[in-house]
C-alpha cells in the first residue's frame, strides 16, 4: 500500500466497511429506541404517567445512568481498543450490545431495564470509537479515507429511520407476535411477565436489537486487523496509550474543544429532536386522532390501547422524517467533507442554518398546529403507509439534516486529531466523556425545565417543546462560538 492513490478495494476491505457500516446502523438502533419505548415502558413497569414527577426521574434514570456508565466503560474502550487491536473491541461491543438490548425485552421491572440499557449503552459508546478508528487506518489516500468514513457513517442515520419503520411495524403487528414469556426457570429469580403485557409493543422493539449479532457472527473470521495498529505492534513500536497524554500541550486544546462541542451537537439531538415521542400528543391532529380513537373502542381498556397505537404510529412517522432529514445530511457531509479544506468552515455550512432554523421549528411544534400539505400511499414500502408531507413534518426533516450531520463531521474529523498510539482513546473521550456522558442527559435537562410552571405551554407537549427549541437555541450557539477555536485540519493532514 506504498502508493496511497491506487490501493484497490479488496474483498477483507469491501468487508469491513460493511461491518462497521452495520455496527453504525445499529449504534444509533440502539439509541433511538429509548425515546419510542420509554413511556410505554414506565407505563407498564412504574404505572407513571407523562408529565409527573416519577416519570420524569424515571425518565432522567434512563438516560443519565447508561450515559454515564458508557462514558466511562466508553473511554476504556477506547483505550482496550489502542491497547489489543481494533478488530477484536469493535466485535465485542456490538456483541455486547445487541444481546442487552434483546434481554432488555423481558424486563420485569425498572431496575432490569435500567441494567440491560446501561449494558447495552456501553457497547454502543465501545463500538462507535473502535469502528472509526478502524475505518480511518485502512486507506492511505486521504480522499478515500475521507469519504470512506463519511459514507459508512451515513448508515447511522439509516438505522435511525430503521428503528422508525421496526417500530411503527410492531405497533400495528404485536398482537400477532409469539408472546413474550419469562422462562420458568428465571421466574423465581427475575419474576413474570404479565399476561396483558406479553404482546408489548415496547419489548418487542428492544428485542429487535439483536439483529446487528448475526451478520457478525457469520462475517468475523473473514476481518482483518487496522494494518497501520498490527504494524506498530508487530514492531514493537507501539506506545501504550495514555487519558494524560491527551492533556499535553499538543493535544489539550483539540481534546477540551472536541469535548465540549461533542457534547453540545449530543445535546441538540437529545434534548430537542428526541424528545418527539413528548411533543406529539399536543400536536392538533393527534389530538384528533386519539379522541376519535378512544370514541370508538368498547371499553377504558380499549381506548387506552387504541390511543397509545395512535400516538405510536404518529410518532414513528415523525421520527422517520427527521431520520431521512438526518440520513440527507450525513450524505451532503460526505460529498463536502474533502472538498472543503477548512473544518471549521464545513463544520459552519450545517451550524449556521441550523442555529436559525432549529429554534424556530420546535416553537412550531409548541403551537401544535400541523398543516398537511399532500398525502401519498407508500403501503408497497414495508413499515409506510399513506405519506404525509405537512408542515411539522418538513420542519423535523430539517432539524435532522443540520443536527445529525455533525455526527458525520466528528467521525472524520477525530481519527486524523490524534496519533495511531491515542486514536481510539482520543476519540473516546470526546465521544463518551462529551457526548454519551455529557450530551445524552440533555434529554432529562430538558423534560425537567418543563416542570417549570413558568415555562409556556398549556400541556406538558407544549412546556417540552419550547424548552427544546431554547435548548437548540443555546446549543446550536454554543457550537458556533467554540468552532472559531476549533484546531484546524486539511484533508490530508499528517497521521
Amino acid at each position: 500500500m506504498s502508493d496511497a492513490s491506487s490501493q484497490r478495494m479488496t474483498f477483507a476491505l469491501w468487508t469491513v466497511c460493511i461491518i462497521a457500516a452495520i455496527g453504525f446502523a445499529f449504534d444509533i438502533y440502539e439509541l433511538l429506541m429509548l425515546p419510542l419505548i420509554i413511556g410505554p415502558a414506565l407505563q407498564e413497569l412504574g404505572g407513571f404517567a407523562r408529565g409527573t414527577p416519577e416519570f420524569t426521574k424515571w425518565f432522567g434514570l434512563l438516560f443519565y445512568v447508561p450515559a454515564v456508565c458508557g462514558g466511562i466503560f466508553g473511554l476504556l474502550g477506547g483505550y482496550l481498543t489502542d491497547r489489543y487491536g481494533r478488530r477484536r473491541v469493535l466485535t465485542w461491543s456490538i456483541l455486547l450490545y445487541a444481546f442487552s438490548a434483546f434481554f432488555a425485552g423481558f424486563s420485569t421491572n425498572l431496575w432490569m431495564l435500567l441494567f440491560f440499557r446501561t449494558t447495552t449503552f456501553i457497547g454502543v459508546c465501545v463500538e462507535f470509537v473502535a469502528a472509526v478508528a478502524w475505518l480511518a487506518e485502512l486507506f492511505d489516500d486521504p480522499v478515500r479515507r475521507e469519504k470512506v468514513l463519511g459514507y459508512t457513517q451515513a448508515f447511522s442515520s439509516i438505522g435511525g429511520l430503521l428503528i422508525a419503520v421496526v417500530n411503527g411495524l410492531i405497533v400495528r403487528h404485536s398482537a400477532g407476535f409469539p408472546a413474550i414469556q419469562m422462562p420458568s426457570f428465571l421466574t423465581p429469580l427475575f419474576g413474570s411477565i404479565g399476561p396483558n403485557y406479553q404482546h408489548a409493543d415496547w419489548r418487542y422493539t428492544l428485542m429487535s436489537g439483536l439483529i446487528p449479532a448475526i451478520p457478525l457472527i457469520i462475517i468475523r473470521p473473514f476481518l482483518p486487523e487496522s494494518p497501520k495498529w498490527k504494524e506498530k505492534k508487530d514492531a514493537g513500536t507501539l506506545r501504550r496509550p495514555s487519558v494524560r497524554e491527551l492533556f499535553s500541550p499538543e493535544l489539550r486544546r483539540t481534546t477540551i474543544v472536541t469535548t465540549i462541542m461533542f457534547a453540545c451537537s449530543y445535546g441538540v439531538a437529545f434534548g430537542a429532536i428526541q424528545q418527539m415521542p413528548q411533543i406529539v400528543p399536543g400536536i392538533n391532529l393527534v389530538k384528533e386522532k386519539v379522541a376519535n380513537a378512544a370514541k370508538a373502542a368498547p371499553n377504558e381498556k380499549a381506548a387506552a390501547v387504541a390511543s397509545g397505537r395512535v400516538v405510536g404510529e404518529t410518532v414513528a412517522n415523525y421520527t422517520k422524517s427527521q431520520e431521512t432529514g438526518g440520513l440527507f445530511g450525513r450524505f451532503a457531509l460526505a460529498m463536502l467533507v474533502a472538498h472543503i479544506a477548512s473544518r471549521r468552515a464545513l463544520l459552519r455550512i450545517f451550524l449556521v442554518p441550523g442555529l436559525i432554523l432549529t429554534p424556530l421549528i420546535f416553537w412550531a411544534f409548541a403551537r401544535g398546529e400541523e398543516k398537511i400539505f399532500f398525502s401519498f400511499d407508500m403501503s408497497w414500502l414495508p413499515g409506510f403507509h399513506e405519506v404525509n408531507v405537512s408542515l411539522l413534518g418538513l420542519g423535523i426533516f430539517i432539524a435532522g439534516f443540520f443536527t445529525v450531520a455533525q455526527f458525520s463531521f466528528w467521525g472524520n474529523y477525530l481519527p486524523k486529531a490524534y496519533p495511531v498510539h491515542l486514536r481510539g482513546t482520543g476519540e473516546s473521550f470526546a465521544a463518551n466523556i462529551g457526548g454519551r456522558m455529557f450530551g445524552t442527559p440533555f434529554a432529562f435537562l430538558t423534560q425537567q425545565i418543563a416542570l417549570f410552571s413558568f415555562i409556556p405551554g398549556a400541556t406538558p407537549a407544549a412546556k417540552t417543546a419550547v424548552v427544546a427549541a431554547g435548548m437548540a437555541l443555546v446549543l446550536f450557539l454554543a457550537n458556533l462560538i467554540f468552532s472559531a477555536v476549533l484546531p484546524e485540519q486539511g484533508a490530508d493532514h499528517a497521521e
